[in-house]
């Protein structure tokens, strides 16, 4: 049986590459995996060489010790593979094809998934609607920062690349279909971005560039990316964005010098609970609640707001006991008297994944140069994750199998 190596979890602020089990078509046991999940089968499922895998802020999150991800979990959501196995239920995927994988895990038959809330699957995960693979709570999915990985219903999940050698060409673009690129889209989408739409994206990481991306994609006229270091708000001008330093001054003053007026039609959350108050600085104290706050502040009446930027229940470093348990201190009268509407969650990936690996294979988007990615072999991922978690303006891809051009 073939080996396999994968990034886990070991104590806050550190991650480890360790020798791990090759998957099988069944969940075992170990760490986060849900005892309700332990034995299930999964013939259904298809087994991939990974092709990448990629470090994302959500993993941060819990790398940090901000959640209650248990010692030894394997990392990883974001995962583009090589299909080297498959069940005997899978008809349609082939061994051979190069696919992406949707982050969130879903089964395709519960009613949640026929109406496209494949976010919110009820099949995957025994306590809550709603998987993803490595991922705290979320079911026990074993993360694909790995060279291996093992994804359920791979026919509903698994989207394949038409063209092999188009995809390898292009392969730096299309792994962030598996998750930044279509929750930043998402996030544009439900705060309303169309053609002549001023948007500000809070947050200029790589969900946060990705978003201000699609935003410029859907027709905005204005993008304006909002942050406090200068390294990120450089790489969102480097597309084409207008950007404010939020720790600088008066976030609605400067959107008026930009604008002409203090506020926008629609706002995005690229950012989530581990925010830091504005106009304080680099060194700002930890404030939860806001960026939301502010956003509803300077969103226009009747418009709304997006939110890809993740919000948990289990936060032990919270800043009070009431964020410990996900309860902020939202200005929701604002949010009334002004009409503003919310999207919250989980991206569906699969609601926007097809369309947008179109735009990327025709040369209408170049997310890869957008949000910086760098390709670094998968015993580099410790310093990826330092790197990443020390403000670096880059977006980190692991190459488990050497399938990534220099």
């Amino acid at each position: 049986m073939a080996a396999n190596r994968a990034v886990a979890y070991k104590e806050p602020g550190k991650v480890e590459v360790v020798d791990t089990d090759y998957p099988t078509f069944e969940l075992k046991d170990g760490p986060g995996v849900n005892p309700a999940n332990v034995g299930r089968k999964v013939p259904h499922g298809a087994i991939l060489r990974t092709v990448a895998s990629n470090i994302c802020g959500s993993d941060q999150h819990m790398v940090r010790g901000r959640t209650t991800a248990p010692p030894n979990l394997v990392l990883g959501h974001e995962i583009t593979g090589e299909v080297v196995e498959t069940g005997p239920d899978v008809e349609f995927i082939k061994v051979g094809d190069l696919v992406s994988v949707p982050f969130n895990i879903s089964c395709g038959r519960c009613r949640n998934c026929k109406e496209r809330k494949t976010g919110i699957c009820l099949n995957v995960n025994p306590d809550r609607p709603g998987s993803a693979y490595g991922y705290v709570d979320m079911g026990g999915w074993v993360g694909g920062q790995a060279q291996y990985v093992l994804v359920p219903y791979a026919d509903w999940n698994l989207l394949k690349f038409p063209d092999r050698d188009q995809a390898l060409e292009k392969i730096m673009d299309l792994t962030m279909l598996s998750d930044i690129l279509p929750t930043g889209f998402h996030g544009a989408v439900t705060a309303g971005v169309g053609v002549g739409s001023t948007v500000y994206v809070a947050g200029a990481g790589p969900v946060g560039l990705a978003a201000a991306a699609s935003a410029q994609l859907l027709g905005a006229a204005v993008v304006i990316v909002g942050d406090m270091n200068e390294d990120r708000l450089a790489q969102a001008r480097s597309f084409g964005c207008e950007t404010v330093n939020v720790g600088a001054g008066d976030l609605p003053e400067q959107l008026g010098e930009i604008l002409g007026v203090p506020e926008v039609d629609c706002g995005i959350d690229a950012v989530g609970f581990e925010a830091r108050g504005h106009g304080h600085g680099a060194q700002a104290q930890e404030a939860p609640a806001t960026v939301l706050n502010s956003l509803m502040s300077i969103t226009a009446a009747g418009g709304a707001l997006g939110i890809p930027g993740l919000y948990v229940t289990g936060d032990p470093g919270a800043v009070d006991e009431a964020a410990k348990h996900g309860s902020l201190s939202l200005s929701l009268g604002t949010g009334w008297a002004k009409s503003l509407s919310f999207t919250t969650g989980q991206c569906p990936v699969m609601k926007y994944n097809r369309q947008l690996m179109m735009a990327i294979l025709h040369g209408r988007l170049e997310i890869a140069k957008a949000v910086n990615a760098k390709a670094i072999p998968l015993q580099d991922a410790p310093t990826g994750y330092a790197e990443f978690d020390a403000g670096a303006a880059t977006k980190y891809v692991l190459d488990p199998n050497g399938y990534i051009k220099a």
